[in-house]
């Protein structure tokens, strides 16, 4: 009798659903696209059941082939595991890492550090995918996750690898020409650039003032001309001196440092940006995880241009 399931398919079987198409899969692999779609018409032959629903772009996992993902994943993550505890990899990390980042921040920050990394550990292969919004915390698809703000979900382990404040700011040009406002109900009268942030209200910024029981939080309904989901293009905007723009302070400070963009409204107090580490709790003993995020740690104690 055949056997159902073979342990070498689970790596080709993660790649293949992190690959997204047996084209992107074949190249990722090294192998041609006959070869990929012979090898998983094999494995569903052994399973028994479609484990991918084809299409002429794009592929989907069926019911079926979740399952098996999700259980390769935690298979060969228990195996790279098991390896560590019992072998070298105690002192020299290796093995696949996938990271999750945003956009902009993956790429200024994250995506170099990442490339430091494996030059100081290089039998780690490193994977870092870039997205708009994060995924779901406890989605197999990635060992860690640098996000912003502290995760609600307490089946993950969040380490905060920095602070990281949103300032107000603007060009010295913007306000000769329209004013500093001096009040968060001032900024109704500015042309704002709107960000659009995760599952935040699109065109609200949150002011607070005070302390204690007379601390109070505005909500400001801004508006302009200019939106974008894209932190860097609304930096650049703001450094063209269209409006005013709320940023997180580590994609601005070098700006702010040379008197390009100004503060504004610095007596109050915008939701922070806060950088954590997010890892599934299971991972704890993962020698290349602790490894990558006690590196990002002192990365961005360095100021973000650490050599770890």
């Amino acid at each position: 009798m055949a056997e159902t399931v073979q342990a070498a398919d689970f790596s080709f079987f993660s790649t293949l659903s992190a690959a997204g198409s047996l084209s992107a899969a074949a190249r990722e692999l090294g192998l041609t696209a006959a070869a990929v779609s012979k090898r998983l018409a094999q494995m569903e032959q052994r399973a028994g059941v479609p484990l991918v629903t084809r299409t002429t772009r794009r592929m989907m996992l069926t019911p079926e082939g979740e399952l098996y993902l999700e259980r390769a994943r935690r298979i060969l993550d228990e195996i790279d595991e098991l390896a560590e505890l019992l072998g070298s990899a105690r002192k020299n990390p290796k093995g696949l890492l996938r990271v999750n980042a945003t956009l902009g921040f993956g790429r200024s920050h994250v995506g170099p550090a990442l490339a430091r990394f494996v030059r100081q550990y290089p039998q780690v292969q490193a994977q870092l995918q870039l997205s708009v919004a994060p995924p779901s915390l406890t989605d197999d698809a990635f060992d860690v996750c640098i996000r912003f703000g502290e995760p609600p979900d307490t089946r993950v382990v969040a380490r905060r690898l920095a602070a990281n404040r949103r300032l107000l700011c603007a060009t010295p040009e913007y306000l000769r020409a329209h004013g500093m406002p001096a009040t968060p109900h001032d900024l109704t009268r500015h042309n704002c650039i709107g960000i659009r942030q995760g599952d935040e209200a699109y065109g609200v910024w949150r002011l607070t003032s005070g302390r204690g029981s007379a601390r109070r939080t505005e909500a400001v309904r801004i508006g302009g001309n200019l939106t974008t989901n894209d932190g860097e293009i609304a930096v650049k905007w703001a450094l063209d001196g269209h409006g005013i723009l709320m940023r997180a302070e580590w994609d601005i400070a070098e700006y702010l440092n040379d008197g390009r963009l100004v503060p504004v409204l610095t007596d109050y107090e915008t939701p922070n940006a806060d950088i954590y580490a997010v890892y599934l709790q299971r991972h704890q003993m993962s020698t290349r995880i602790r490894a990558f995020v006690d590196f990002m740690a002192r990365t961005f104690q360095d100021g973000g241009s650490g050599r770890g």
